[in-house]
């Protein structure tokens, strides 16, 4: 029995100025006991430390110093590791794949190593990434949705336990160097401000370097950049900037740092772009590259790719093309003056895919330039779940859907007529995201889109694995069923190594996955995993041997306010499952429930076993913020006290302005004609901001740009004054009374209709005398951050009942 295992709290109490009882609780980890003797197999991480060579004797002058040799706990040629992931693109976007979108990088793998058309996903966002990084199933390691959704169950609570170690964390000890770029989305959503905690930032996860941003999403020309355990800011005035080409330049310059520092060890770079997630963000020239190529809509691309597919042997012969969901409008019923607006979002997003995968090229072939590319195994994974219908019937801003606010595209267009029409699409000016149906012909040819579980639409991601010199290139795609839980096992039995029992005192989890190496020189190999758990939002499903049985859930991603109706009657145990023989039904076409119904039986059975092993029930838990979004994960604090200088104040973590009902008080010393932001929260795609313009206050709600609710008050004079607003939402996303004083006098009031009841935005952040990030205002966009030019000795919010 490890020492001290059944210690859970020490208690001390110090008597020096003032009786304090300092209680130490101790996480439950086991530690070896005093001389008990650590393995060095692996089996217990971090290794024990080797003896010194040398001999210590009373004296100096009898003693001899001999450092020990470095252990060599990995072969000689122990490859460098490159996982590229990106986010929220489907099986029949690129080119390489059948799709219509150039993906030169992507293709010249393909012509290079090996692909694999049977590998999946979770189906969103933090979950795929928890399960890549750990090899196990998601909801094992507490990921069940996404960091901002988290709920009090096992399975959800968004936190990655420190019993489930990363392949970074394993691979660090083994003597690997490590580093991670772009999105993190890993860290509870109330865990990112500079106080922290920090135990579940990357760096705490087994990265030594990580840049790039901790939530789900981030403007790519003003994003909210993390380095290491630091708020950093981009380029306020660099037209050329966006961060899929910064994060490129930071992983080039940490390849040159190791290269200088410590070039004999291999190395593990994780590149996650925020490409090409929401908000659709890339410069003009790449958008017109595909001017004019959808127009003839998202059926006929459907059409167009699924015949692709069969010639290219993407698919195998006798792949049904699935029908649209009949509640997915079609192409012939979107009205001809729609169509431009249509057209141009998918526009944007191939360029945007483009421009991401060019940049995935310009890193590798950094990597060639400095000799570092034939010894390293490269897994490209295009895409973290299928594409995303969250942009619904498009979207100038896409957290619309995750707020559950109901709008037209009348209500869209008219509001971006307001910011410069169609040109305005793609800029810092907008958060947008194209219509579900282009989502749906990106999974072609399959049913479903990202957040379906059940639907290989959300799930099936291509997939290309390189190595020169090791994997052999024979122009056959990998059809065996695999998963994302399957990369970290893969990496192990690569290097020879066995994943551990116990990191860090913590004993270890079961591995979940199955190595895919087996198929690196055989396309044809038999295939060696045999069954896999899906489950999100209630959309769920289990392989078993070439079967698949899924229910496709309560929740329709392209209509979030239908889904609402449909999640207040939902009951899991009367869903409807259905059954596919993957053998012969790749794209998951023929339900098979009726005619087999006692396999339907069996596969049920299992699920509900796997299910509750992997800590997944209640199921459907993902969408308990879509019943009760007062829920959300918060502050615990009911009242703050800001200074002038706090800034980078993740929403999540921040007061609820514009969400609930507050009262701020700001004593403030205003110089004549005072300007500057007094304080704001979120960016373009939506926020709240008050601010100081040529000596008059103003109050200004972006409601997610489909309305803006701005009010004035007078001239106020220069001097000291005491300004409070009191803000009275009676329900979540319902109207808010909003009264502003000065002085103890009424200044100005206004209602805003109707308000955001979950968030603005993922991971902008709540700034006190400035605008930082994208801003909320277009009244000061061109004068970001608007630092206010006089002085703020103080603001005060609490909430109020």
């Amino acid at each position: 029995m490890p020492a001290f295992s059944n210690i859970r709290s020490l208690s001390f109490r110090c008597t020096r100025l003032a009786p304090v009882t300092l209680t130490l609780a101790l996480a439950a980890a086991t530690f070896p006991a005093f001389g008990q003797t650590v393995p060095a197999d692996g089996s217990v991480l971090p290794f024990p430390p080797e003896p010194m060579k040398g001999v210590a004797k009373p004296r100096l002058q009898d003693s001899t110093m001999e450092w020990p040799a470095a252990p060599q706990r990995l072969r000689a040629d122990a490859p460098n590791i490159l996982i590229v992931l990106l986010d929220d693109v489907g099986f029949g976007v690129s080119e390489a794949f059948g799709g219509e979108v150039r993906t030169p990088t992507l293709s010249k793998l393909v012509g290079e190593g090996i692909s694999f058309t049977g590998f999946n996903t979770t189906s969103i966002c933090s979950p795929s990434r928890a399960a890549l990084l750990t090899g196990r199933n998601h909801t094992r390691v507490g990921s069940g949705t996404i960091a901002e959704r988290a709920v009090a169950f096992d399975g959800y609570t968004g936190v990655i336990p420190k019993t489930a170690a990363t392949v970074a964390e394993v691979l660090k000890n083994y003597g690997y160097h490590t580093s991670a770029f772009g999105k993190w989305h890993n860290t509870p959503a109330t865990e990112t401000t500079s106080i922290g905690p920090k135990d579940h930032w990357p760096d705490a996860y087994g990265f030594e370097y990580f840049y790039g941003f901790l939530g789900g999403e981030t403007s790519q020309w003003e994003p909210r950049l993390t380095e290491n355990y630091d708020a950093v800011e981009p380029p306020h005035d660099d037209p050329k900037y966006h961060l899929t080409e910064d994060m490129v330049d930071k992983a080039l310059k940490w390849l040159d740092d190791y290269r200088a520092f410590d070039p004999n060890k291999p190395f593990l770079m994780y590149w996650a772009p925020g490409g090409v997630h929401g908000p659709h963000h890339v410069f003009p020239e790449w958008t017109a590259k595909y001017e004019g190529k959808f127009d003839t809509g998202w059926d006929a691309y459907r059409e167009r790719t699924y015949k692709r597919q069969l010639e290219m042997g993407v698919i195998p012969k006798g792949t049904k093309l699935t029908e649209r969901d009949p509640t997915m409008a079609s192409w012939d019923s979107i009205p001809a003056g729609q169509r431009p607006f249509q057209e141009r979002l998918m526009e944007i997003f191939a360029g945007y895919v483009e421009h991401t995968d060019t940049a995935v090229g310009r890193l590798i072939d950094g990597m060639e330039s400095r000799g570092l590319r034939d010894n390293t195994l490269i897994f490209y994974i295009f895409g973290d779940n299928g594409s995303s219908a969250e942009g619904q019937q498009g979207s100038i801003s896409e957290l619309l859907a995750q707020n559950n606010i109901e709008n037209t595209v009348e209500d869209q267009i008219a509001a971006l007529d307001r910011i410069g029409g169609l040109d305005a699409l793609g800029s810092g000016k907008t958060d947008n995201m194209y219509h579900a149906g282009w989502a749906w012909a990106g999974s072609t040819p399959f049913k479903g889109t990202k957040l379906m579980a059940g639907n290989f639409g959300g799930t099936r991601n291509p997939m290309v694995v390189s190595w020169p010199g090791h994997i052999k290139h024979d122009g056959k795609f990998r059809q065996q069923f695999h998963h994302v839980v399957d990369i970290a096992p893969t990496i192990y039995e690569i290097l020879g190594i066995k994943a551990p029992n116990s990191v860090n005192g913590y004993d270890q989890l079961p591995i979940d996955g199955t190595s895919l190496a087996y198929t690196f020189g055989d396309a044809n190999a038999a295939p060696q995993k045999h069954e896999q758990f899906f489950d999100n939002n209630g959309s769920r499903g289990l392989f078993l041997d070439g079967w698949f049985a899924d229910v496709p859930g309560p929740f329709i991603p392209w209509d979030t306010p239908a889904s609402s109706k449909r999640l207040a009657g939902w009951d899991s145990a009367k869903d409807e499952w259905e059954l596919y023989d993957l053998k012969t039904d790749f794209s998951q076409a023929t339900n098979l429930a009726s005619a087999n119904p006692q396999k339907l039986e069996e596969m049920k059975k299992r699920f509900l076993d796997l299910a509750e092993e992997n800590k997944d029930f209640p199921i459907g838990a993902g969408n308990w913020l879509r019943l009760h979004p007062e829920d959300r994960i918060k502050s615990a604090y009911d009242k703050w006290t800001f200074s002038q200088t706090t800034r980078r104040m993740p929403e999540f973590a921040a007061p609820g302005v514009g969400r609930e009902s507050t009262r701020v008080r700001i004593e403030a010393e205003l110089g004549e004609r005072a300007n500057g932001v007094l304080y704001a929260v979120g960016g373009a795609g939506g926020g709240l901001s008050v601010y100081m313009e040529n000596g008059e206050l103003v109050y200004e709600y972006n409601m997610m740009i489909i309305e803006n609710y701005r009010v004035k008050t007078g001239k106020i004079a220069a001097g000291k004054h005491q300004i409070e607003i009191s803000t009275v939402i009676g329900k979540p996303a319902g109207p808010a009374e909003v009264i502003i004083t000065v002085d103890g006098k009424e200044a100005a009031k206004t209602t805003v209709k109707r308000t955001v009841p979950v968030a603005f935005t993922a991971t902008e952040s709540f700034d006190v005398g400035a605008d930082l990030g994208s801003p909320v205002s277009e009244a000061y966009a061109a004068k970001r951050p608007f630092t206010f030019d006089g002085t703020i000795n103080g603001i005060t919010i609490e909430l109020i009942e």
